[in-house]
């Protein structure tokens, strides 16, 4: 079959973690300290709660925790970045303190972004690939922190509206390509970008999300860590006809399949299942019988 490491992208650290891909695909553990989050908004608001199930998640086996202070569920209003700064920060202060598992701040905002990097967060996970805020490429660059990069239409208020694409795998690696050059040319380093296709963000809840998930190696071709995080989202729900805390099992279905089309880190709310899952995905993909 040839040489199966050429098949995943170049091992990345992050804090003082490495991931290997080319041994197995890694879980990022959802963790939202928001009112209004899609699937647990509110659930987690008290801080005292959002360490204990961070902690969890770490008990359990995830490789890194992606904390959110802003929804991004469609329709979405922003909040300021004092408000987020207040929901995040001190949150991951007191993770940082408990475990070295790699923490995430997902946010738009390069004030955000700096405060939870100084708190301990070793990644940003930008929705808008470093469009949102012009101060937000200076702030990977000068602390030399990996970035997510995702592909989205508009904004969380405007993406599901006037959704309309020529070829969406073309125009979402074209996309990708396009910001991964601007934040290599602006000091982020190569080795620290993880790009990420942006299932469910201005995207046809009926067939490209879909798409996406088939096609997942071809942004492989950009030679980076692929990101997907498909878990209980819309698509899932309109298809199976299930409400949001009934659809884990097709996140699994959704999983699976895309680490056996190329993904290489998953993204989702319930980390215990979705290590299981992956466990076997990656026996099939990265079988050398």
């Amino acid at each position: 079959m040839g040489d199966r490491e050429n098949l995943f992208p170049h091992p990345v650290l992050i804090g003082n973690k490495i991931l290997d891909f080319s041994k197995r695909s890694y879980v990022m553990g959802i963790l939202n300290v928001t009112p209004d989050s899609f699937s647990d908004g509110a659930k987690f608001f008290d801080l005292d709660d959002a360490i204990k199930y961070g902690m969890k998640m770490a008990e359990q086996g995830a490789d890194i925790i992606d904390v959110g202070g802003e929804s991004t569920r469609p329709g979405a209003d922003p909040i300021s970045a004092d408000e987020e700064i207040q929901r995040t920060v001190p949150l991951i202060r007191e993770l940082s303190k408990r475990t070295d598992i790699p923490l995430s701040i997902d946010t738009t905002k390069a004030d955000v972004a700096r405060k939870a990097l100084d708190a301990g967060a070793k990644i940003i996970n930008d929705i808008s690939a470093l469009r949102a805020d012009p101060g937000m490429v200076n702030v990977a660059g000068s602390y030399k922190a990996s970035v997510v990069l995702m592909h989205m239409l508009g904004s969380p208020k405007t993406m599901q509206q006037n959704i309309c694409y020529d070829s969406i795998i073309d125009d979402i690696t074209e996309f990708l390509k396009e910001r991964v050059d601007f934040a290599i040319n602006n000091g982020v380093e190569r080795k620290k970008i993880i790009i990420d296709p942006g299932i469910g963000f201005g995207k046809s809840i009926e067939n490209d999300n879909f798409e996406i998930i088939r096609k997942m190696r071809k942004f492989g071709s950009l030679g980076l860590p692929v990101l997907v995080g498909p878990s209980r989202k819309a698509f899932i729900g309109r298809l199976l006809n299930a409400d949001v805390d009934k659809r884990d099992i097709g996140t699994l279905a959704a999983v699976s399949i895309a680490i056996h089309n190329g993904a290489n880190i998953v993204r989702v709310h319930n980390v215990p299942q979705t290590k299981m899952a992956a466990k076997i995905a990656d026996a099939v993909v990265r079988s050398k019988i």
